[in-house]
């Protein structure tokens, strides 16, 4: 499974340090049973569904035309960290994580301790191509590690990224309603006054299977696209790439029963929906959507009280707002955050050259924009 021949990528790998570092191609890796039943008990150090293995599994032949390699770290037969890249074709292409541009969600290695971690960085600290990782955790231990790793070796960006929201469940948040003060409250009912005036509301949380996840999925889907996220362009629908790598996913954890669709419904209608993914005891919610035609009665707000009610009633442990902070989520729903970051590496080279000055005129573009 260990690529042969010797590439830029391998080259890197092979002089990490103590720990045996091992590139391997993400195809063939994912076939190996050895390889899934390690990576899935790495797994329990990982702080995001994007770290999974089904996750990189449904992205595999849907990710950039160009290479696909997982940086293993060894102990003797024990994998003890991890980090799935890929990158475009082309001299001046960066590795990236594999389904950040994808899906546009925070990810990070996977390891078990500083060491780990270091012998990795080693690897990233060789590699002639530059790295950006667009979110990752602000505590990863990647950061401190590649720090150490690229002195004399190039040059390390560390930015603020958008941080991702979250409320701590309880007892108390089975009736979320009642978590806020009188004035929010009586719009709640306002709005629910309103959405049954337009016919009979109902809400669900469906748990789709094999038979019925295309049809849940297609719903959904459309759904979304009645929304202002079909004009801004950012709708599943307006992505057959985009839609093909949800559905492969959604399918996947579906199979594995942990898929959630909810619906607001009126007369049956579907005008509100979120798709979202039970993991390690939390409800991460990835797509939400409603019918613009119904924004009168708030249905994304209606739809979002009773989702984090169920989720409290499942005795989950947190509901996870997944995408960015958007002003709506601080403004209703919470405050709290998982904070990112932004890293990137420029090898002392013409690459890691040509990648600072292209990202140092975005940068001054940005500020003088702000001003």
């Amino acid at each position: 499974m260990v690529l042969h021949g010797v590439s830029d990528f391998d080259a890197a790998c092979a002089q990490a340090g103590a720990l045996r570092v091992e590139p391997l191609c993400l195809a063939d890796a994912l076939e190996s049973t050895a390889l899934a039943r390690a990576w899935e008990r790495l797994e329990a150090r990982a702080d995001w569904p994007t770290q999974t293995r089904l996750f990189a599994a449904t992205l595999n032949d849907r990710i950039a035309a160009g290479p696909s390699r997982i940086m293993t770290v060894w102990a003797g037969a024990d994998l003890v960290a991890l980090l799935p890249l890929c990158r475009d074709g082309g001299a001046l292409a960066r590795w990236r994580m594999i389904g950040a541009r994808e899906t546009y969600e925070p990810g990070d290695l996977l390891c078990n301790g500083t060491a780990a971690a270091d012998a990795l960085a080693g690897a990233i600290a060789r590699l002639p191509h530059p790295l950006l990782l667009d979110r990752i955790s602000a505590g990863s231990p990647l950061i401190p590690a590649l720090a150490r790793a690229v002195r004399r070796r190039g040059r390390l960006v560390v930015r603020p990224a958008m941080a991702c929201p979250h409320i701590a469940l309880d007892e108390g948040w089975r009736d979320p309603e009642s978590r806020f003060n009188a004035g929010r409250r009586s719009d709640f009912r306002r709005a629910r006054r309103k959405a049954e005036g337009c016919g009979m509301l109902q809400c669900e949380t469906l748990a789709p299977d094999a038979d019925n996840f295309d049809a849940l999925f297609d719903e959904a889907v459309a759904v979304e696209a009645q929304g202002w996220k079909s004009e801004a362009g950012t709708a599943i629908a307006t992505d057959p790439r985009q839609a093909a790598i949800f559905r492969a996913f959604f399918r996947a954890v579906a199979q594995r029963g942990d898929l959630r669709i909810s619906f607001l419904r009126i007369d049956g209608r579907a005008i509100s929906m979120q798709m979202a993914v039970l993991w390690n005891g939390r409800y991460w919610l990835f797509k939400i959507g409603h019918d613009a035609a119904f924004n009168a009665c708030s249905p994304g707000g209606l739809l979002m009280l009773h989702a984090i009610g169920w989720a409290a009633q499942a005795r989950l442990h947190s509901f996870e707002f997944l995408g960015v902070a958007e002003p709506w989520i601080r403004k209703l729903w919470t405050q709290t955050e998982h904070d990112c970051v932004q890293l990137r590496t420029y090898p002392y080279n013409l690459r890691g050259a040509a990648a600072f000055a292209a990202d140092a005129i975005v940068w001054s573009r940005q500020r003088l924009w702000r001003r």
